[in-house]
């Protein structure tokens, strides 16, 4: 699977302003500051598409980019970051927590990018467990697998597939496009099923 064409479709706060009409969705998750944006733009290969703020918690909606006419990338708010106020906290978790179960989205895949210098945190693993919940298909991203100690990455890339064995974890990186090939192939199976 390729990607031709990508474009903004349109932010989204709530059921009454999904894009019409409803196509397969394979929707990112992601803690602020994870390179949630960068992953998106290095798959798409558009720099920019994504965008990222210098001050985390500034996307509050739910991004729709239409791919080649066929599905829909949806762009969620990063989450997790501890400096937002708790209002503004909250919002972001209603939103993410419906979005993660609108009956409405034909979510196809969920994308969960974590840091593999990091590994997963605890925000991470609520995300999946709600994802889960909600029936959703989870992949976990490995983001910044070039970043950090090569052993680190790897202990953190194999310690996600022993916690979550009935998901595909990717090692990925934005920068150098380790395992764009691998996303592509998943999203493709997905997408057709």
């Amino acid at each position: 699977m390729e990607i031709r064409e990508v474009r903004f479709v349109r932010g989204v706060t709530g059921s009454e302003g999904l894009p019409e009409p409803m196509r397969p969705t394979v929707a990112f998750f992601g803690r602020s500051n994870v390179g949630k944006s960068s992953a998106i733009n290095a798959l798409v290969r558009r720099k920019g598409l994504a965008r990222s703020s210098s001050r985390p918690g500034r996307t509050t909606e739910v991004n729709y980019f239409d791919v080649d006419g066929k599905w829909y990338l949806a762009d969620t708010p990063g989450y997790g970051y501890a400096r937002l106020s708790k209002t503004d906290m909250e919002r972001i978790a209603r939103r993410l927590s419906w979005f993660a179960g609108a009956q409405e989205v034909p979510i196809r895949l969920a994308v969960v990018v974590f840091d593999a210098a990091l590994g997963l945190q605890d925000s991470d693993r609520e995300t999946v467990s709600v994802l889960r919940d909600a029936g959703r298909l989870v992949l976990l991203l490995g983001n910044k697998s070039d970043k950090g100690r090569r052993n680190d990455v790897t202990n953190h890339i194999r310690q996600a597939m022993k916690e979550y064995p009935d998901s595909t974890v990717i090692r990925y990186s934005a920068e150098t496009g380790e395992g764009r090939g691998e996303l592509l192939a998943v999203i493709g199976g997905t997408i057709r099923s």
